[in-house]
């Protein structure tokens, strides 16, 4: 289907044609009509599938119908996990509006940037708050904000916000809102908590899933390399010299194991740094044009950078550490494979990941070929974890018992 078809403004597609969207996505081919007849949305969205434009647009349709104000009122609230999803949300509205005779006054809303110039922004005026919910709140406890007018409420990669403890934060922001309000939700995977927070915010969403929608996206050539933990380094080394890849993505399992592989990296000559969560937004924004400028070419990062990271020419994705979970292996090889290209994404598993692999292949409905490098080969033994014994009913302690075997140390 095309973006003619839908019923958006001159002016938008306009802007369509100027960034070269002409087909849409089956996300955006069944959400755009129903958020534009203001029907309250829950969607089940994968990486790569093109939700940003799919609630962006057909919103952007709504601000252009809405009248107009002397001062700017909040109407639209856009919550997201992280700033660099926070910060490419805003810019897709700025992109799509680009045409408008008069634009909304969007402001970004997260932490690591200055709170002053945030609440100057918001008092002068402001229609669109795109916001990570932690410096959201610290606003909202500083009593300058005003949510009251809000018409449309979307939550974007709810499931990545439950991980990092969104639910306790969720009602202190829905206070703020209007009880009458439209409300977008998008997930990449529905947990039982995820349901619940949905609960919570609208009993009457329509339910949209992609029917066959591909676990992984089909651009991507999967592969599966077998090495000890201490050879993957040079083996990641190999692999780039010898595929001459431009632009490379390994995710690790920390912010110290990302800093310092990239310190080693650029002591053998490669142009690589490290992306994690204790930079302070400024290198955390420097770093990522860096890259997409491909003045960084191997970018070390925790999982942080696994959504919202939209570069459409990263070469390969490596899993240097496996995800903890397997929703996190889909977002994490998305990064590749996007805008129509070819990308490929290579996890290296060692003796002590064999089962954990296994799973992610389980739950993402793949199985892939393992394969050894020569000169990389994997020695040694599976390790099995073993079964902890089940705990014997009535034999542990209760909290009293605890609380008198401290007295009595005491004493």
């Amino acid at each position: 289907m095309n973006f003619d078809t839908f019923n958006l403004s001159l002016e938008i597609k306009k802007a369509l044609t100027y960034y070269n969207y002409i087909k849409t996505t089956p996300i955006q081919e069944k959400v755009i009509p129903l958020i534009m007849e203001q029907k309250d949305v829950m969607a089940k969205a994968q990486t790569g599938s093109g939700k940003t434009a799919s609630f962006v647009l057909p919103l952007l349709n709504l601000w252009q119908q809405d009248e107009r104000t002397k001062k700017a009122k909040i109407k639209q609230l856009i919550l997201t996990p992280t700033r660099e999803l926070t910060i490419q949300v805003s810019n897709t509205i700025k992109n799509f509006s680009k045409e408008f005779e008069i634009k909304p006054k969007v402001v970004t809303v997260i932490g690591g940037e200055s709170i002053g110039d945030q609440l100057l922004s918001i008092q002068k005026g402001c229609d669109i708050i795109v916001a990570t919910s932690g410096r959201l709140l610290d606003i909202i406890n500083k009593k300058q904000i005003n949510l009251s007018f809000v018409e449309h409420f979307v939550l974007d990669e709810a499931d990545k916000m439950l991980d990092l403890g969104f639910a306790q934060e969720l009602d202190l922001i829905l206070e703020q809102l209007p009880k009458q309000r439209q409300n977008l939700l998008f997930s990449a995977t529905y947990p039982e908590k995820m349901l619940k927070i949905a609960s919570r915010i609208t009993k009457e969403a329509v339910s949209i899933e992609i029917e066959n929608e591909e676990p992984t996206v089909v651009n991507i050539n999967q592969r599966v390399i077998e090495v000890n933990k201490e050879k993957r380094s040079p083996l990641l080394q190999d692999l780039i010299r010898k595929n001459k890849w431009s632009q490379v993505l390994v995710f690790m399992a920390s912010k110290r194991a990302s800093d310092n592989l990239a310190a080693k990296f650029r002591k053998y000559g490669f142009l690589a740094e490290s992306f994690h969560g204790d930079l302070d937004q400024e290198d955390r924004n420097y770093t990522l044009d860096e890259f997409k400028d491909k003045k960084i070419k191997i970018l070390f990062a925790t999982d942080i950078a696994s959504r919202g990271l939209h570069i459409d020419d990263i070469s390969c994705v490596i899993n240097y550490d496996l995800p903890r979970s397997p929703a996190d292996y889909v977002h994490r090889i998305g990064r590749t494979g996007r805008a129509g290209k070819k990308g490929t994404a290579i996890s290296f598993v060692s003796l002590e990941d064999f089962e954990h692999f296994k799973l992610i292949e389980k739950r993402c409905e793949i199985f892939l070929e393992r394969e050894q490098i020569e000169g990389f080969k994997l020695t040694g033994d599976v390790v099995k974890k073993e079964k902890g014994k089940a705990p014997v009913k009535g034999k542990r302690k209760s909290k009293k018992d605890k609380l008198r075997e401290q007295n009595n140390h005491k004493k």
